[in-house]
């Protein structure tokens, strides 16, 4: 006999473990099942953008490092192209290596947290995600080598990066480039095939690749759904076009793949380290210039292929020594915008794994 039910509208966040961060759904349930929901934003507004209007282009670049709080080194990079585009500031080809190397580093910690909380989102407490925060852990520890910070980083600076690397990151990296397609098997091998993984993510929250290109999605989220772009490719940027690699796509834009493309992504970043490591030449790290920047008057617009998509800053200078304008393309709010098409129709339990397959940080969707 069929059981009447009432719809109910139930409030999800913004404190809540599976929102990622300080994130707030309404959801509208007839029992257990999604029939409409909508994401309320912006909890964590810290006015990233209004800021940057009153700092020099140098102390921008710590603003940079809180957007993907998990990602600092791409935000870093994303910026300092920009500036570099607007002041027309030469890079040395030692620093276009070294970001590269920043660049894939962090791809691989940031997916390797993706991974093992999408992990802990599907119930397998802890262990994944431990054995993921083992990974980004060493990774880090070559941050620190760096710079001598391990999240918040500021290591790249418009005409290069803040100081060489120094001689023990070199044997550290090459131990680790030697180690990681071992970690990244013993993940795979522990996820890809477990049979509860399958029957939860497997044509769950499709994304149509239609879809996902008139909403301007971007990274693993439209990889995923069988759009083959990525901006290392399309518009190669740093070293990237004198790199060997793939670019990994899915064939159903489901839970599954969404997982399964940061698993062949993080091997991808491993191929380019390695060849970023024999490649890389010796010289200057950073281009010498004034202590104020002051870029000619006119706009400019760089971006990256960041571990979420395509993370672009558009700045626009009237000469002084702060941005007139400062406008951030933040993949992590960009991908939000199919969050609709993926959750209703699920039940509450399948809406936690298909939002937590979307990797969100709410650092970069409310700037």
């Amino acid at each position: 006999m069929a059981i009447r039910t009432e719809p109910i509208t139930i409030n999800l966040g913004p404190q809540h473990p599976s929102t990622h961060g300080v994130f707030r759904l309404r959801v509208k349930f007839d029992g257990e099942l999604v029939l409409d929901i909508e994401p309320v934003f912006g909890y964590l507004h810290r006015g990233t953008e209004k800021l940057a209007e009153e700092r020099t282009y140098v102390q921008i670049v710590t603003l940079t490092d809180r957007l993907d709080y998990v990602s600092s080194m791409t935000n870093n990079l994303a910026y300092v192209s920009a500036v570099e585009k607007l002041a027309g500031i030469p890079v040395p080809e030692r620093a276009k290596y070294l970001r590269v190397i920043c660049s894939e580093l962090q791809r691989i910690a940031s997916h390797m947290i993706a991974t093992g909380f999408l992990l802990q989102e599907l119930g397998a407490f802890a262990t994944p995600l431990m054995y993921a925060f083992r990974e980004r852990e060493r990774i880090l520890d070559l941050f620190e080598m760096l710079c001598g910070a391990r999240v918040t980083l500021s290591y790249m600076r418009p005409g290069g990066v803040t100081q060489d690397a120094p001689r023990e990151f070199w044997p550290a990296l090459d131990i680790l480039m030697r180690d990681m397609p071992m970690y990244i098997d013993e993940l795979d091998q522990l996820i890809s095939g477990n049979e509860i993984v399958l029957a939860r993510t497997q044509n769950a929250g499709i994304i149509r690749p239609e879809a996902a290109i008139n909403g301007s999605l971007s990274g693993p989220i439209l990889r995923a759904s069988g759009v083959k772009w990525d901006l290392r490719k399309a518009n190669p940027y740093e070293v990237y076009d004198r790199m060997e690699f793939d670019v990994p796509i899915g064939s159903r834009g489901d839970t599954y793949d969404r997982y399964y493309i940061r698993i062949l992504e993080m091997r991808e970043s491993v191929k380019i380290i390695k060849q970023c490591i024999q490649q890389i030449p010796e010289g200057p790290t950073r281009t010498p210039g004034p202590f104020f920047i002051r870029p000619p008057v006119g706009d400019a617009y760089a971006s990256v292929e960041a571990p979420k998509g395509e993370l672009g800053f558009y700045l626009v200078s009237d000469g002084g020594i702060s941005p007139y304008r400062c406008k951030i393309r933040a993949p992590s709010l960009i991908n939000l915008s199919l969050l609709r098409e993926m959750l209703v129709g699920w039940k509450m339990a399948d809406m936690i794994i298909i939002f937590g397959s979307t990797d969100i940080v709410l650092g970069e969707v409310d700037r």
